[in-house]
Order: C-alpha cells, then structure tokens, then sequence
C-alpha cells in the first residue's frame, strides 16, 4: 500500500488526465444497469479530485463524455446528463472547502440547457478558488478539437492575422480548447483497456501511461497515488538519452 508521505511532492505531475473507464462493466457485475454504474462512480471522481487537491497537483482533467458517447443508447445519455447536473450541484460544497475552481472544454454549447447553466453557475462560483483546477471535458473529443482549431487557424490566415510559415507547435496548441493549461505529464486509465480512446492526442505526446485493471467506481486516492508512485519512477527523456538526462 502507498502512503502519501512516500510520494516525492517536488516530483508530481502537474497535470494528472484520467479517462473514467468500466462504470457499465462494474453494474453488470452488480446485476444491476449500466446507470447503476454510473451513478456509484461520482465517489471515485471525489476521491480522485479531494486526492490531487490533497498532494498539491494544479491540474485534473476527468473525460466525463466524448462525442461519440451520442451514439448511445437515449436512455442511458439521459441518465448520464440528469446525473452531471446533480453532480454539478452537489459538489459544491466540496469544490469550495477544497479550494477547487471548475473549468470545462469540449463542445458544451450541444449539452442540455440544464446542463449548461449548472455549469456556468459552478465555473462562476469557483472562478476565484486557487488550488486546483479540475477540468471536465464533455462532448469532447481529441478529432473535433483538432478540426476545430484547424478551421479557426485557416480562417486566421485567410483573414490576413496569421501567415501560413508562421504557424508552429505553439501556434497550433493556442487554438486548442486547453490553451490555458500545461500538457498532462501523466494519464491515467482504468478498467485494464489499454487505448487513448480520442481523448487529448495532441496534448498527450509526451505523456506517461498508466493502465490499471481497477473499474472507476472502484478508485480510490490508494489507486491515485500508486499511479503517481509509478509515474515518480520513470524517466522522462523527450528524445534525449538517459546519459544526456543526468547531466
């Protein structure tokens, strides 16, 4: 068992993603359905965000629902928006005891007018908290994302504002729904699948991975700081070497 003193706090990942995965595989082992899941999963992401405010991580950012999470069934989608709502507002509380500020990216205009407005309320409400910042990305995917910056970058060019040579790298993540946060140095996915899933491709080039058979109703801060533990022990070499590293 990790205890939190034997986590390096001047080694943390200042930016933790996680993709919240197995909440309809942790029902069905309950014989109930996958709604079920979905609504015993809110402890785990309390224990994921309490756990990252706890050590002194900035940034989280959990993928609530993806575009292609439509494709669902409509009574499951439903569930899932009825549930974001009450979750929204029944976290409160804790965001504010935490010091936590509320942030959103993805095509939120497409949520539910319910939807919208508990979360402007809650981005509003938490605007001036300065520990933590837990973002959710809903109606996100890595794909949209990309494509939209595209757009809003050709626009710019056509428009005389930028020049096609002076576009780069940092030209390219500016125009990114996450602009205002660092890249995520650790990603962590649970349930054992061992896939991105079109969730922050650009933003997760260098990032390290963490798969862990645990489904997410099940997480707990212990499997939070294992993760963090394992991520403490890697070498992080953006292409150089180890020899170059230690220098």
């Amino acid at each position: 068992m990790i205890h939190p003193a034997d986590i390096d706090l001047n080694k943390l990942p200042v930016h933790i993603a996680i993709i919240m995965d197995g909440n309809g595989r942790w029902a069905m082992q309950q014989g109930e359905a996958r709604t079920f899941g979905h609504r015993n999963a809110v402890s785990a992401v309390r224990a994921a965000t309490e756990g990252c405010a706890e050590l002194g991580v900035k940034f989280l950012t959990l993928y609530a629902f993806s575009t292609e999470n439509w494709a669902r069934p409509k009574e499951e989608i439903d569930a899932l928006m009825e549930l974001m709502v009450e979750t929204i507002h029944g976290e409160l509380e804790t965001l504010m005891k935490n010091n936590i500020r509320l942030r959103t990216i993805g095509n939120v205009s497409e949520l539910p007018l319910k939807c919208k407005e508990e979360l402007a309320d809650a981005e509003l409400i938490t605007k001036n908290n300065s520990g933590l910042t837990l973002i959710i990305a809903l109606n996100y995917s890595s794909r949209w994302e990309l494509r939209e910056a595209t757009r809003k970058i050709a626009a710019d060019v056509l428009a005389g504002v930028l020049k096609p040579e002076e576009i780069t790298e940092s030209t390219i993540s500016a125009y990114l729904d996450t602009k205002e946060y660092p890249d995520p140095e650790l990603m962590i996915r649970t349930s054992g699948e061992q896939r991105l899933s079109n969730y922050l491709l650009w933003q997760l080039a260098y990032a390290e991975l963490f798969f862990t058979p645990v489904l997410w109703p099940d997480f707990t801060k212990q499997d939070l700081h294992e993760a963090i533990e394992d991520y403490q022990k890697r070498e992080r070499r953006f292409g150089k070497t180890s020899e170059q590293i230690k220098l």
